[in-house]
């Protein structure tokens, strides 16, 4: 069983870019891992110096902060737009990154970062952080195995209602800082990878939807990213699927639900309910919790706590970040997202958008 418990900070150095909620996820993330935050850089250096990450030097600007031969890696946090810029200039400068997604603001610069990042032979990974609970682990090994059969449906959803009210804004919206979709790219890629990940199966095709629920927002006169998205898909094996995406479901806060079906059974795994995994059959159906006495090889190194001690969001943030830096010391860790990963899921959220707009099946 992996240890997680807290570790001295003898990993590598790290720099935190973005210092809102998702840059101090990072920075409890890599402290539990052992690294030293060793800078951070913000929009303003006095929102840096107030976003209590610890510390840490200050830098005026990301580029500083990137160009100081004081960093290892880089943590990239920051609105959408400025990705693929401090990214491949990190790349560039020689550094490891982990970035948030979406990569890019479209699919080709998110291919570019993945190709410049295997051509420099860099650590570069995104945080689909959701393939590293351990039910979703277990889930997929349970499908290698052959246990549901084939595999004929892939269903689901991804539902939350934080901008559910016309006064509800955020910079998401804006496509100059969010890029041309809010609603799939930011939740229906982490679905998409999952799916793709549990499956070990690709979506080739897919046929969707996009409506503007709110169609002006606090401080955005006129709303063009899309609040809700459905898609129909096909996989490269023939299974067929529907993914519902919305960012104004009122009382759904982070729900990821997804099932598999197959010709012998069923899987289902729910987010907000991530220490069960729901077992479909003909003859009857159970949920299995997670019990690292009775899991499979493949998830137990993500499930270090006794069975009824929850593990959750946070957990799954901290084995990414811990993998990462595993990767940077050489390591192979099994499953770790990779640009490649970020690369695929910008191509898929660019077919869905092509789709909604011409009314067509598209490929991915």
């Amino acid at each position: 069983m992996r240890d997680i418990s807290p570790k001295p900070p003898d990993g590598p150095r790290i720099g935190i870019i973005g210092t809102g909620f998702m840059g101090r996820v990072h920075a409890r993330a890599a402290r539990l891992a052992g690294a030293t935050i060793a800078g951070v850089a913000g929009s303003r250096p006095e929102k840096a110096r107030q976003a209590g990450l610890g510390p840490a030097k200050v830098f005026s600007s990301a580029d500083e902060l990137i160009e100081s031969g004081e960093i290892d890696l880089v943590h990239i946090c920051t609105p959408n737009h400025l990705h693929a810029p401090l990214a491949l200039k990190a790349l560039s400068a020689g550094l490891a990154v982990i970035c948030e997604k979406p990569l890019a603001m479209d699919a080709a610069t998110a291919t570019l970062m993945a190709g410049r990042a295997a051509e420099a032979g860099l650590v570069a990974t995104v945080p689909f952080v959701y393939r590293f609970h351990a039910m979703v682990r277990e889930a997929r090994q349970r499908i290698a195995r052959g246990d549901v059969g084939r595999v004929s449906l892939i269903q689901g959803s991804y539902l939350q209602d934080w901008l559910l009210r016309p006064d509800d804004d955020n910079w998401r919206v804006d496509p100059e800082l969010g890029g041309p979709s809010r609603t799939f790219a930011d939740i229906g890629s982490h679905w998409c990878d999952l799916a793709e990940f549990v499956t070990a199966d690709r979506i080739v095709s897919v046929c969707a939807q996009t409506a503007v629920v709110q169609p002006a927002r606090a401080n955005t006169s006129a709303v063009v990213t899309e609040d809700v998205a459905t898609v129909q898909f096909r996989t490269a094996s023939g299974a067929i699927g529907a993914l519902v995406t919305s960012q104004v479901s009122p009382g759904r806060k982070n729900r990821l639900l997804l099932e598999i079906s197959g010709t012998e059974a069923s899987l289902a795994f729910d987010q907000e309910q991530p220490e069960l995994l729901w077992l479909g059959h003909r003859t009857g159906s159970r949920a299995l919790m997670r019990d690292p006495e009775i899991l499979s090889e493949a998830a137990l190194p993500y499930s270090p706590l006794p069975a009824g001690h929850a593990q959750g969001y946070h957990d799954c943030f901290d084995a990414f970040v811990a993998d990462t830096y595993a990767a940077l010391r050489g390591e192979r860790r099994e499953g770790l997202p990779v640009f490649e990963d970020g690369a695929r899921a910008a191509a898929i959220c660019e077919a869905v958008l092509a789709s909604a707009r011409t009314g067509r099946w598209t490929e991915c």
